[in-house]
């Protein structure tokens, strides 16, 4: 029953802390950008830590800035690893493709005005970056086709206070990195997600606003993740945890949602009609779907019309292709001590089944549909609930001693000739191409079966793709790989077996 309320519900497939920076002219008004946060890191045995503030490492010793009329990709592609790009308030028509280690591009903030990356509604992408020590501050990115900022397999990243809108699929939209810092952006008209936290490691989200998108945050796939400080409102859905089965990363776990604002996300979904994400239904406040030690504490969930908390398996969710490896179950929830208000006024039939046959009506805060084992609520009496009469009362009240799972900058993440193609898929393909499900692209089996024993046929599509399929959105040009692991890439994707 549950199973049609949930089509659709899978969704597709991310600092300036030690630098500083001047302006040209001692009388000119510069802003000086917003001190990272500090978060403290959780020694073993739960004592914190020194804070840390920075992943990425201190700023390197090089410093070249870009005028408005200058390009910024060719100032990328004339730094040294260790150069802040300095990049003046103006307007900047073009994508920007890192593919160099500690890089920092840092906007420069004057009398309110900031850098302007305009995609003219043409352009696919804003930033991709693939390097590691990575930071991208103090932006604004408008009118893209594709992505705002997107991470492929760089550790120690920091995306911080930019302002990204109508960005086409995803606004911030790491993968396959670990220990990355997402705080204090403003997110708004995705068709998809405003921040995405794909397959990626210890990841802290905090003091964002997301809004008028198909979903807030997402973490999918990934482990040790807090989600703290948000404002998450007007979006079709708010926050989420999941495993999307068929990735190469089968897990999500360790995902603590704390202190946010989670209201009004009764948005219009308005994403490309076929796609997985098209099926959210609007008015959800929060989504577990088959993450482990998922914790919901201290938030502010109101006037989400479908339902505040949902908790799903991958039994009761349609449109998803059975993975052995993938654990389909959401254990060990546990909901402590939030605030909601006036949810579910508005829920669909399946949920109000599952109300009816508990012999309860009215407003719905948390349904559970399939088994999740190891689960608890704290205080169950203060909320209407359907389908958890099973959760214990959790025997721990907040998440104190869990401060931050971030770490001291990791060793970069090295990428062999040999292992290009691979890291190619994973971070830029495995997004939205499952090995055989649907998701934003057609299933690699379908490509497959079109190139069979032609990867340079396969190559020149991906850096000029033509849409085939009117079912499906089109595809962003990946025009910015380089020809070989263009190339490799196909390759990889030709072989796959699963």
């Amino acid at each position: 029953m549950i199973r049609t309320l949930l089509v659709g519900l899978l969704l597709a497939a991310v600092g300036f802390a030690a630098g500083r920076h001047a302006g040209r002219d001692a009388a000119a008004a510069v802003v000086v950008p917003r001190p990272a946060a500090a978060h403290a890191a959780t020694a073993p045995g739960g004592t914190a830590a020194q804070p840390i503030r920075s992943v990425a490492g201190p700023a390197g010793p090089h410093v070249v800035t870009v005028e408005e009329g200058d390009s910024i990709q060719a100032a990328v592609g004339a730094a040294q690893p260790g150069t802040t790009i300095r990049i003046m308030p103006g307007t900047y028509r073009e994508s920007v493709y890192i593919d160099k280690d500690n890089i920092r591009l840092v906007g420069v903030i004057e009398a309110g005005k900031r850098p302007v990356l305009d995609g003219g509604g043409t352009l696919n992408d804003a930033i991709l970056y693939s390097g590691n020590n990575v930071v991208v501050e103090n932006l604004e990115l408008r009118a893209y086709k594709g992505n705002g900022i997107m991470g492929q397999a760089g550790n120690n990243f920091e995306i911080r206070n930019n302002v990204v809108v109508d960005t086409g699929v995803y606004g911030i939209f790491p993968q396959l990195g670990q220990n990355g810092i997402v705080e204090y952006n403003v997110v708004s008209g995705i068709a998809d997600a405003a921040i995405y936290v794909g397959m990626s490691d210890n990841i802290h989200v905090a003091h964002n606003e997301v809004f008028d998108s198909v979903a807030g945050i997402e973490i999918e796939n990934s482990r040790h993740a807090i989600v703290e400080n948000n404002y998450v409102h007007d979006n079709a859905g708010g926050l989420l945890a999941f495993i999307t089965p068929g990735l190469p990363i089968k897990t999500t776990f360790d995902v603590v949602f704390r202190h946010n604002f989670v209201v009004r996300n009764n948005h219009v979904n308005f994403a490309a009609p076929g796609s997985t994400v098209a099926g959210i239904p609007s008015g959800t406040g929060i989504l577990v779907m088959a993450a482990d030690d998922v914790v919901i504490e201290g938030n502010i969930i109101s006037d989400n019309k479908a339902i505040g908390v949902l908790i799903v398996d991958h039994a009761h969710a349609a449109n998803i292709t059975a993975d052995p490896e993938s654990d389909p179950n959401s254990d060990r929830v546990a909901i402590l001590d939030n605030v909601m208000l006036h949810n579910g006024y508005d829920t669909i039939p399946e949920v109000k089944a599952l109300l009816l046959s508990e012999l309860k009506g009215g407003d719905v805060d948390i349904a559970r549909a399939g088994p999740s084992p190891g689960s608890c609520i704290r205080e169950r009496e203060r909320y209407v609930t359907a389908g958890v009469g099973d959760f214990a009362e959790c025997g721990f009240s907040d998440t104190a001693d869990r401060i931050t799972y971030l770490l001291p900058p990791v060793p970069p993440r090295t990428i062999e000739l040999a292992e290009r193609g691979k890291v190619a898929y994973l971070g830029v393909c495995s997004g939205c191409h499952l090995y055989n499900g649907r998701l934003i692209g057609p299933p690699v089996q379908a490509i497959q079966a079109l190139y069979l024993d032609d990867p340079q046929g396969l190559a020149d599509y991906i850096a000029k793709p033509v849409r085939k399929r009117p079912d499906f959105p089109e595809m962003p040009p990946q025009d910015y790989l380089d020809p070989q692991t263009r190339l490799e890439v196909a390759k990889y994707m030709l072989a796959l077996t699963r």
